[in-house]
């Protein structure tokens, strides 16, 4: 299934390197692809005119097939100001006991419009669309259809998966319970939908006719094949990329992935005010529980600016490191170098097993 999956479309390893918004540089994203797995844009955070420009930038660099990841979200939301303007005092005052000089400010808008994105990523045109947080039109499977673009959805359930197939996706991500960033559940509770990769994998698979990738906690090629054992077509890798040399992750949290513990690895709302997994630092045990209750994309609006602050700084204390449950396995290299380690591990591991 692995071969087929990869010769379908155009790349030489079962091997995705994860869409991780504002961490996945055209550098990466090139280098991933032209070491012979796909590389993707994480797109999620970017105007269409960047998704256009970085777009160019990836073909520029070589031109193999690519990704862009995108989250599916209304294009207008509303705001309890009362509850912004309460939440921005708090992280005004957090900031100052930390020494950072920067404040909270009100965008002009909490989100790029999808529907401005999406049709950037049309223009675009990768060789794959991956969406997460919901499920696209018909008419939008439809228009990517028409361009020969293969869509894969993001499922942390059977019935997100199920529901993906039925919206006509070529194939699912399934993210277990162990994968870092945002979760990308839709139709439940995030703390519902919380299954492990290896348990939620066959299910999906068995479910399911179109091919299923693996998402949470895959660090070694020795991982690539276990999944592949599960049923999986191929996997998808995002902590593992995070240490890279062309990866835009701030230096404070690459410095901190190879000593994070097991145990400090948790659900975190207060960056973003969605479910994403990531490290227990200073923030999230400081960030005060009302400004927590904002929704997203408006609390993460609010803290991006504190984000960036805390980066220039070197505070990766006071960053969303995110990261998966077993990113201390991290190997700082090259990611072309990444990609081939990660392949000669899982062709060492597939002779262990079958001899």
């Amino acid at each position: 299934m692995s071969s087929s999956f990869a010769r379908q479309l155009g790349i030489e390893h079962p091997l995705i390197q994860a869409p991780m918004s504002s961490s996945t540089p055209p550098a990466l994203v090139a280098a991933v692809s032209n070491a012979g797995g796909l590389g993707s844009l994480g797109a999620g955070y970017l105007e269409p005119s960047a998704i256009i420009e970085q777009a160019g930038q990836i073909r520029a660099l070589g031109d193999r097939p690519y990704a862009i990841g995108l989250f599916v979200l209304p294009d207008e939301f509303d705001a309890d100001m009362a509850a912004v303007a309460k939440a921005r005092a708090q992280l005004d005052a957090l900031m100052a006991r930390e020494g950072l000089d920067v404040r909270t400010s009100l965008p002009s808008r909490w989100a790029p419009r999808f529907s401005d994105q999406f049709a950037a990523l049309c223009e675009a045109r990768p060789a794959v669309a991956m969406f997460a947080f919901g499920v696209i039109s018909p008419a939008q499977r439809r228009e990517l259809q028409r361009r020969g673009i293969y869509v894969i959805g993001t499922a942390t359930t059977v019935a997100e998966a199920r529901a993906w197939a039925d919206a006509g996706a070529d194939a699912v991500c399934v993210q277990g319970a162990e994968a870092g960033g945002h979760r990308g559940t839709f139709l439940h509770h995030e703390e519902d939908a919380m299954i492990g990769l290896f348990a939620l994998l066959p299910l999906v698979v068995g479910a399911l006719s179109i091919p299923v990738i693996a998402a949470g906690g895959i660090m070694h090629g020795r991982g690539v094949l276990a999944a592949e054992v599960l049923g999986a077509a191929a996997s998808q890798l995002g902590t593992a990329f995070l240490a890279c040399p062309e990866c835009s992750a701030a230096e404070a949290w690459k410095r901190d992935l190879p000593h994070v513990e097991d145990h400090q690895v948790t659900t975190i709302r207060g960056f973003s005010g969605r479910a994403a997994r990531g490290l227990r630092n200073r923030f999230v045990e400081a960030m005060p529980e009302p400004a927590q209750g904002l929704p997203y994309p408006v609390l993460n609006a609010l803290t991006a600016p504190l984000r960036r602050a805390a980066a220039a700084s070197g505070r990766g204390d006071l960053l969303s490191e995110w990261c998966g449950q077993a990113a201390s396995l991290v190997r700082p290299q090259p990611a072309a170098e990444l990609v081939a380690r990660l392949m000669y591990e899982y062709r060492l591991a597939r002779r262990a097993l079958v001899s």
